[in-house]
């Protein structure tokens, strides 16, 4: 009669030790000399409609590379382009998105450049037309290419006309009936010829489109400043506070909703993360100096109805000044944020690399934003360098799965090359937070890494997880109104 508790105790520990994860290698390598492949601003690296995945890359030569494959199998159909960036520079990376008819677009190799825009030539394919302007206005100096698929199908791109301390955020939208690209907004965030809005965005469950985003004076990174907020409920053309209150655009510094102040060589990052929750709440991860510390930490704005409020999530001890300009090789990487606000709690997962984690694919997460401190993950076990988080936003919002685009990369400082570097592997890996164990409230011990490669049946790639628990206590440092 003892043979049913020992085979329970043995059950038990086998659902403690299923991995959360699963690695789905791609079968060519990505270019690792700059971080184009592995910028956080790509929106979007890895996107999924109906039951296939995509996601694109450039090769070690350069080259756009486009993959797809059936959720739940690890066999990628790929497709090596004659597109090709400049690679050395981290701004041109790729980005893509999939329209309500099964198109594939993509834009890539922007930087203060002409666009570079092309769609698939038959619905559910990687053959890419010819290089096509969308609207032909103001398609001279675009950087920042970003796509949102709408509920019904149609497309939004958001982009930043100009430059660096001199630049706007444009808007335009896809008709999925005509085929058609028109301009929405030309200046929906205007520097008014003297400064930029570096902007992150986010559609959310409801349609509800969240824009955060710090102003910048200069080229010089150490002067972005104040975080603000704007959002749109009705596809991009009509654009409000959190408030409800109406802008009237172009948004500008004199009449944007600052959520939170942030003063200027505070060592505060531009184009971090935003997210808005299944009762659109927006959460704003970012990261900067709390005043007199000299410390850069991870933090969270937020507003849960009652008004913006900021906690610090981390407890760095690495001292690190931001300044200058062009891409940096930061020791720390930009956050996502992705939220699950269905129940009664709010649960938060910030994804982030660290040198203090060894530069590994970390996470940050706690259950109940209001009451449960902050546990620290790392969900990939080897050293990404310079890799920044960016992940597949129909993966978490239909099934709560992270699905991460993850590439070890190297980044040398104003737009150069670490020459030597290999190319890497490239790899999308799929976290899901609802494998883990709840009621574990210990470290997790540490499994022995073999050195051999760990498949399941269908020849997917397992990876352990290794687990420590940080809090962060009275992590909360302050709250402010608009």
């Amino acid at each position: 009669m003892q043979i049913l508790p020992k085979l329970a105790s043995l059950l038990a520990l086998v659902a403690v030790c299923v991995p959360a994860q699963t690695s789905y290698v791609l079968p060519i390598k990505g270019y690792a000399k700059t971080s184009v492949n592995t910028v956080v601003f790509r929106g979007n690296s890895v996107v999924t409609n109906g039951n296939t995945q995509f996601t694109s890359f450039y090769d070690s030569l350069g080259k756009v590379v486009l993959a797809k494959r059936t959720l739940g199998s690890s066999v990628w159909e790929v497709k090596t382009t004659g597109f090709t960036g400049k690679v050395t520079d981290a701004h041109n990376s790729i980005s893509i998105e999939v329209d309500g008819d099964g198109f594939l677009h993509m834009v890539w190799n922007t930087h203060s450049s002409r666009l570079f825009y092309a769609r698939s030539l038959r619905a559910n394919t990687l053959e890419m037309g010819d290089t096509v302007p969308m609207t032909k206005l103001h398609e001279s100096k675009v950087t920042y290419p970003q796509f949102f698929r709408r509920p019904n199908g149609d497309l939004l791109f958001f982009y930043r006309d100009g430059e660096s301390g001199n630049g706007n955020l444009t808007v335009n939208r896809y008709d999925l009936k005509s085929k058609v690209w028109t301009q929405l907004h030309s200046s929906l965030i205007a520097g008014e010829g003297t400064r930029s809005a570096y902007w992150e965005a986010h559609q959310d469950v409801n349609g509800v489109i969240h824009v955060g985003w710090v102003w910048r004076e200069t080229s010089d990174v150490s002067t972005n400043h104040d975080q603000c907020y704007a959002r749109s409920e009705d596809g991009g053309v009509t654009w409000k506070m959190s408030t409800g209150a109406v802008y009237t655009p172009p948004i500008k510094a004199s009449n944007a909703e600052t959520v939170y102040r942030i003063a200027q060589k505070s060592d505060l990052m531009n184009q971090t993360s935003i997210f808005g929750d299944e009762k659109s709440r927006p959460y704003i991860a970012s990261y900067w100096t709390p005043a007199g510390t000299g410390i850069p930490q991870y933090q969270l704005v937020y507003n849960l109805g009652g008004g913006w409020q900021n906690m610090q999530i981390t407890k760095r001890t690495t001292a690190y000044s931001l300044a200058g300009g062009g891409t940096k090789p930061v020791p720390f990487s930009r956050p996502q944020v992705v939220v699950d606000g269905s129940g009664d709690s709010v649960g938060v997962y910030v994804i982030f690399r660290d040198v203090e984690r060894g530069s590994k694919v970390s996470l940050a997460r706690t259950s109940n934003l209001e009451r449960t401190p902050w546990s620290f993950t790392d969900i990939y076990d080897s050293t990404v360098n310079f890799w920044e988080p960016s992940y597949d936003p129909y993966r978490w919002k239909s099934d709560k799965i992270l699905s991460v685009f993850i590439q070890n990369a190297q980044q040398g400082p104003n737009e150069t090359a670490v020459e030597g570097t290999p190319a890497q592997v490239v790899r999308i890996l799929e976290w899901d937070p609802k494998s883990r164990i709840s009621g574990i409230s210990k470290p997790s011990v540490r499994a022995e890494n073999s050195g051999k490669r760990r498949v399941d049946a269908l020849g997917r790639e397992i990876l352990p997880v290794f687990e420590s628990i940080h809090p962060v206590e009275n992590g909360r440092v302050g709250v402010m109104g608009r």
